[in-house]
């Protein structure tokens, strides 16, 4: 498919201009990681990539080392407690995400598609397989990003990547690219610890204050 193969062409392009042009704020962000806390740099998660095949995803990294493996922020107690100062600049800012970069330039993500979810989320994997939106590559970011990001629910995630699926192009790949400015710049839907549970959080709340 032509478009496949020019959206890769395209990742790779991208990455790699992106790579040297930041890497003057990778430098700053390494040392200031180093500075604040203590442990490694980069933090590396299992994530479901296509036809969901496993990953390790690239972040700067945004919490103590003794923070528990593998469990989502919004399942921590307090997750504040675990984020470094730095790791809160990161994540307000959305920098942390920056190297995966190095993901996309290795063809296990592109720029744009399904944020990929952590191999434990089988709620959302389960609610993607619906749509088809486990067999298409994962993205750096996507139309559910621009959509709502942390504050969605579940269902309506799986929906927007399922919308994604069915209006991918390479001029909807670039209203995605273009609308991610946007939501970072303007915080949009972006709860610390949140990942899909908001609208759960709202029932279970409303059915309190109801009984």
């Amino acid at each position: 498919m032509a478009y496949l193969k020019v959206k890769r062409l395209i990742d790779i392009v991208l990455s790699t201009i992106g790579l040297i042009v930041l890497s003057p704020i990778f430098l700053i962000l390494v040392l200031s990681i180093k500075i604040d806390s203590p442990g490694s740099v980069l933090f590396k998660q299992k994530r479901v990539g296509i036809h969901k095949s496993h990953f390790n995803i690239l972040k700067f990294r945004t919490m103590r080392i003794d923070t528990p493996q593998d469990t989502p922020t919004h399942m921590l107690k307090n997750p504040e407690q675990w984020i470094t100062k730095v790791g809160k600049f990161l994540r307000k800012t959305s920098l942390d995400e920056l190297p995966q970069i190095i993901n996309i330039l290795n063809g296990e993500m592109s720029i744009i598609g399904p944020r990929p979810a952590l191999w434990n989320q089988y709620d959302l994997i389960e609610e993607r397989d619906k749509y088809n939106a486990n067999d298409i590559p994962v993205g750096l970011t996507g139309w559910a990003q621009i959509n709502g990001r942390d504050e969605l629910p579940i269902e309506k995630k799986a929906k927007l990547d399922g919308d994604y699926v069915r209006r991918r192009s390479l001029w909807f790949d670039l209203l995605c690219f273009l609308g991610t400015f946007t939501a970072v710049l303007r915080r949009k839907g972006v709860i610390e610890g949140g990942t899909g549970v908001l609208g759960k959080m709202t029932k279970e709340k409303d059915g309190r204050k109801k009984s």
